[in-house]
C-alpha cells in the first residue's frame, strides 16, 4: 500500500509515543518518516523505517516531508507551528493548540496566508462514548436537552514528574484534560453566552491546578464540565437530562489504555467497549417508556488522521478546524479570568 504523505514528528514523549506515532502508522496515506528526538533513539527502534534527527531545522528543510506533527510542551507549540508553516508544511498541533488565543489567531492567519492546513489533535471527538452522545442528541430521544454534564477524572494523589504538572505557561489540568471537555462541548452546542469557573489545587504536592468545574451557560441549556485528580471511585462520564428522559454513562473510552498496552487501531475489535460500561437510557419514545442499556459506538482515533490525509489531498473537509481550536483557548482564558474574579463572564468579554 502506497502512503503518499510523509510525516515529520517533533517530540517523542508520552503524547507522541502513545497516541501520534502508532495512530499515524495505522492510517493509509500517511507514513512516519522522521522524528525529532534529541536525547535518545526510541522512535527508530520502535519504527525501523523512521529516521531520528537531532533538531527541528533539519526536519523542516526536508522537501519530502509534507506534514509536521508537534507533540512538545504547550509553551513551544506556537513557535514550532509558526516555523513549520513558514517552511511550507501542513501542521498538526497536539491539544490544546497554543497557550494564548493571540498566538492561536496568529497561526490561523498564517496558515491561511501560506495556504496550508493547520489542525489540533482533538482525538476525543472520536471517543466511542462521545460519538454515542452525539447520536443520542441527534436522535432527540431525550426531548429538549436542559442539562449536560461531562467528567474526565483520574486518581493520582501525588504529583507526576513532567512539564504538565510543573509551574509554567500552558500547564495544569485545564489546559490538559480541560481542552478535551471544552472541545466536545463546543462541538455539540457551539459558543456559550456566559462562563463561570472554579479552578483549584487540591493535592498536597501539586504545583498547578489539578481540579476544575466549568459552567457554560447557553440560556436554555446548562453545561457542566469537571475534571479532578482525586477521584478514586469511578465517577460518571456523562449525564444528559432532557424533557423526556436521561442518559447516564460511566467509564472512560478504552482506546487510550489499549494504546498504552501496545495495541494499534488496525485491530478488528478496535475501540469496542466492554458491555458492562454501556450507558443507561431512561426515556419516553413515541409514548413508550424505554429503560435500558445503549451499546457504545466503537471509538476511532484513527479517523482524525484519516481526515487530515484526506484534507491535505483535497478529498475531504477538515473536521477539526483551527478556528474551533482557537475558541477552546478562548474558553480556557475566560475560565481562568472567571476563577480569579470569582464571577461569571460573558463569552464576548
Amino acid at each position: 500500500m502506497h502512503n503518499d504523505i510523509s510525516v515529520g514528528l517533533i517530540g517523542y514523549g508520552r503524547a507522541a509515543q502513545i497516541f501520534h506515532a502508532p495512530i499515524i502508522q495505522s492510517v493509509a496515506g500517511l507514513t512516519l518518516r522522521k522524528v525529532v528526538e534529541r536525547h535518545s533513539n526510541n522512535a527508530a527502534r520502535q519504527y525501523p523505517e523512521t529516521e531520528t534527527v537531532p533538531d527541528t531545522a533539519e526536519l523542516l528543510q526536508d522537501p519530502d516531508i509534507g506534514l509536521i506533527v508537534i507533540a512538545t510542551p504547550n509553551h513551544t507549540h506556537f513557535e514550532l507551528a509558526q516555523q513549520a508553516l513558514l517552511a511550507g508544511k501542513h501542521v498538526v498541533v497536539d491539544k490544546p493548540f497554543t497557550v494564548t488565543s493571540g498566538e492561536g489567531a496568529t497561526l490561523v492567519d498564517l496558515a491561511r496566508q501560506q495556504k496550508r492546513i493547520i489542525s489540533v489533535f482533538q482525538n476525543r471527538r472520536w471517543d466511542g462514548d462521545f460519538m454515542t452522545v452525539r447520536k443520542i442528541l441527534e436522535s432527540n430521544v431525550l426531548g429538549r436537552l436542559v442539562e449536560y454534564e461531562s467528567h474526565f477524572d483520574r486518581f493520582r494523589n501525588v504529583r507526576k514528574e513532567g512539564w504538565r504538572e510543573d509551574e509554567g505557561e500552558g500547564t495544569g489540568i485545564l489546559y490538559d484534560l480541560g481542552s478535551h471537555l471544552i472541545d466536545q462541548a463546543l462541538t455539540l452546542f457551539g459558543l456559550p453566552a456566559m462562563i463561570c469557573a472554579d479552578i483549584r489545587i487540591q493535592r498536597d504536592t501539586a504545583k498547578v491546578a489539578d481540579n476544575f468545574a466549568l459552567l457554560l451557560d447557553y440560556g436554555h441549556l446548562k453545561v457542566t464540565l469537571k475534571a479532578g485528580m482525586l477521584v478514586r471511585e469511578p465517577d460518571t462520564r456523562f449525564i444528559l437530562n432532557g424533557m423526556e428522559g436521561s442518559y447516564v454513562k460511566c467509564g472512560l473510552d478504552p482506546q487510550e489504555e489499549d494504546l498504552k498496552q501496545g495495541r494499534t487501531p488496525d485491530r478488528p475489535d478496535w475501540g469496542m467497549e466492554d458491555p458492562r460500561c454501556w450507558g443507561k437510557l431512561n426515556t419516553t419514545i413515541k409514548g413508550l417508556h424505554v429503560n435500558g442499556s445503549v451499546e457504545t459506538l466503537a471509538g476511532a482515533y484513527q479517523s482524525y488522521y484519516t481526515n487530515i490525509a484526506g484534507a491535505i489531498n483535497g478529498r475531504e473537509e477538515l473536521l477539526v478546524k483551527p478556528a474551533e481550536a482557537l475558541n477552546t483557548i478562548r474558553v480556557i482564558e475566560l475560565a481562568m479570568q472567571s476563577n480569579e474574579q470569582k464571577r461569571a463572564l460573558d463569552f464576548s468579554s
